[in-house]
């Protein structure tokens, strides 16, 4: 059994932290950035079309180099810019905005161009290969409906930086493993042997398999109608120039608005990601010990 599925990027995030355009920074000496190695892995396990959201500072040579391997690899790649007018407001004074509205203004751009469903990461994140294959048997199975949809989520413990706190949204689950809600926590780190984050001035200790939201949900496209309602009430709310209108918050109202329930499988991939500069030679190493299992080519596209 397979059905048609897409991948879409969120590729339009400016990382502060990391000091660069982390989308496109490439690994290895191949050049291929994090967003390739899920494009490799997503093809594997069977989708056949990219949708990737990014901002105006993505270079043309890029977007010309993955054109190229779309046109090798024989899968379909539409490029859809996030900006500020993306989704008309009429009479909004957008001079008081320096960016666009987050990830869920980002996953509603998508809108005219996904009809199918579709699996949303973050470009600058390592999923792993498992775990598309858990969102590929979800979809061909027919588990993604207008009423349910997935979420691949990771134990707290794979998903922590050794350069600084991380911000993770912890899940809380019913005893089928559908989502009862994420809690957004910004100070996650290891110190000695426990994991903790900071609460109103205390610390507090998480399990080490605590699973935790890395933005890899699993959507059928009736979210497109409920993300563009809950937009305009998020414009109507008259929101600070910096505030932002998040999936995970989107996600959550469709929730308690008993729109759908979301069905959380753990991954069994080790997840690796570039929040500062220095997590970049820990995903180097990561890949080389990877390439070296022959879970991936030496040059990806070759």
């Amino acid at each position: 059994m397979s059905s048609k599925k897409t991948l879409l990027i969120l590729a339009g995030g400016l990382g502060s932290r990391y000091k660069g355009l982390k989308q496109i920074d490439g690994i290895l000496d191949n050049g291929s950035p994090i967003l390739e190695y899920s494009i490799f892995d997503a093809l594997e396990a069977g989708f056949g079309k990219v949708v990737i959201i990014v901002n105006s500072l993505i270079p043309q040579s890029y977007i010309e180099r993955l054109n190229g391997i779309a046109k090798e690899k024989e899968f379909e790649l539409q490029w859809i810019y996030q900006e500020m007018n993306s989704i008309p407001i009429q009479g909004f004074d957008y001079l008081e905005r320096e960016k666009p509205w987050g990830t869920a203004h980002a996953v509603l751009c998508a809108k005219y161009a996904i009809q199918e469903p579709f699996v949303m990461i973050n470009a600058d994140d390592f999923y792993g290969k498992e775990a598309y294959q858990l969102a590929a048997h979800e979809i061909d199975h027919q588990h993604i409906s207008e009423s349910q949809f997935g979420m691949i989520a990771y134990p707290v413990n794979t998903t922590l930086s050794g350069h600084g706190a991380v911000a993770r949204g912890i899940c809380a689950l019913d005893s089928d493993n559908f989502l009862i809600k994420v809690e957004e926590q910004t100070s996650i780190q290891k110190i000695n042997d426990s994991i903790i984050y900071s609460e109103n001035g205390k610390n507090i200790r998480l399990d080490p398999g605590t699973l935790v939201s890395m933005n890899f949900f699993i959507f059928h496209p009736n979210i497109f109608c409920a993300l563009e309602a809950y937009f305009y009430d998020f414009i109507e709310s008259l929101p600070m120039p910096e505030q932002e209108f998040y999936i995970p918050s989107a996600v959550q109202r469709m929730i308690d608005e008993n729109k759908i329930k979301v069905l959380v499988k753990a991954s069994p991939s080790q997840w690796m990601g570039v929040t500062y500069a220095d997590d970049k030679k820990v995903i180097k190493n990561f890949l080389i010990t990877e390439i070296q299992k022959n879970r991936y080519p030496e040059d990806l596209w070759k």
